[in-house]
């Protein structure tokens, strides 16, 4: 009876054993992609690295959501290429733009418990603060106008980025002007209306009322403890760029640090909402910006239109909700479509993310 024990272990060990090239990376064998095909991960694990090795993205984080689970989570590469510190679970990356949706669930969750009207105008709370000049004369009118609901939607009419006074394109609600300046506004007024301003105190709050509640412990807009012994570096044409972006301030466009896993753990509060309650969530994915018939986003991608936080893309399977994020030497991607149960995202600490995406969908089929 001994032996037979003892064997049965010998077993167990070995089957645990055969099985760590997966362990610890996923939770099934297979995964279903929203075309319906069932997709090995043996596979799908050799198709990313040799795409990498290929294109030379040094690292990446990258996680599946099937069923509103998360059944892959797979890091692959390099921290840095130089020191050739290899891409841990631990590892994160800036998020760049795919800042904006986690921030504007944030918003909207400030919304629920009433400290802040996302049709209220947010320069009250910013003139106080102000300086002159930064909006140029002519669009001060227009400026006075911007609701966040408007900001969330990019329909502010604002560039992306801006240098020197803003000029506002167009009268605020009526078109499409993708905007991460807007965003950084909408950050700053709304911690200026909650006397906390927008450093670490606006951080901590994001991470009280919206992060941890839905499980997600790796995801800061600003800088800290564990992010100087996590984050990774970034690279531009193959060169590591030492420089990292420690910012002190909630960049609500473009600071979040976060890795595949935590925001995959987002992607499933968007489909099967727990922190916020279901029409709040159905009001961020209804599209309040459609847009124009000469629109290039809408001729070169599909894309119809934006939602609070994410653009829209209707695909045969049902309303892809999409995000990219361009930092330079490091880009992100998400995307899910709730009729699927189904969700995606990467992390790269590069400038050539896209391609490596564009390789993975020849396995995994379109994603974008």
């Amino acid at each position: 009876m001994n032996q037979l024990k003892q064997i049965s272990i010998v077993y167990i060990l070995l089957f645990i054993t055969m099985s760590g090239i997966s362990f610890g990376q996923t939770n099934s064998e297979f995964i279903r992609v929203p075309d319906g095909r069932n997709i090995n991960v043996f596979k799908l694990n050799q198709h990313i690295g040799k795409a990498m090795d290929s294109i030379g993205v040094p690292g990446l984080s990258i996680a599946i959501v099937n069923n509103n689970k998360i059944v892959y989570h797979n890091t692959f590469g390099v921290v840095n290429n130089k020191t050739q510190e290899p891409v841990t679970k631990q590892t994160i990356f800036e998020a760049a733009s795919l800042s904006k949706p986690l921030f504007a669930y944030f918003i909207m969750k400030m919304a629920e418990m009433g400290k802040i009207d996302i049709d209220k105008p947010i320069y009250p709370y910013l003139k106080a603060i102000f300086p002159t000049g930064v909006i140029a004369k002519e669009s001060f009118e227009a400026y006075q106008t911007l609701t966040p609901r408007i900001i969330m939607s990019h329909g502010t009419g604002i560039p992306n980025w801006v240098k020197g006074p803003i000029k506002i394109a167009f009268k605020p609600g009526t078109d499409f002007s993708y905007s991460g300046e807007a965003y950084q506004h909408l950050g700053a007024a709304f911690g200026t209306k909650l006397g906390i301003g927008w450093g670490s105190a606006l951080d901590s709050l994001f991470l009280k009322e919206a992060a941890h509640p839905i499980g997600m412990n790796k995801s800061f807009y600003t800088w800290n403890d564990i992010l100087e012994n996590h984050a990774a570096k970034g690279h531009m044409k193959g060169k590591v760029n030492l420089e990292m972006h420690r910012d002190k301030k909630v960049g609500p466009g473009y600071s979040l640090q976060s890795d595949a896993q935590d925001y995959a753990l987002f992607l499933i509060e968007m489909m099967n909402p727990k922190n916020i309650k279901k029409h709040t969530r159905d009001e961020m994915l209804k599209e309040h910006n459609h847009f124009k018939p000469d629109s290039k986003l809408l001729k070169e991608t599909g894309q119809t239109g934006w939602g609070l936080g994410f653009a829209q893309k209707p695909t045969p399977y049902g309303m892809m909700h999409l995000h990219t994020g361009n930092n330079q030497d490091f880009q992100a991607y998400t995307m899910f479509i709730p009729d699927q149960e189904y969700g995606f995202v990467m992390f790269g600490n590069s400038d050539n993310l896209f391609p490596l995406l564009e390789t993975i969908e020849q396995l995994l089929g379109e994603h974008f």
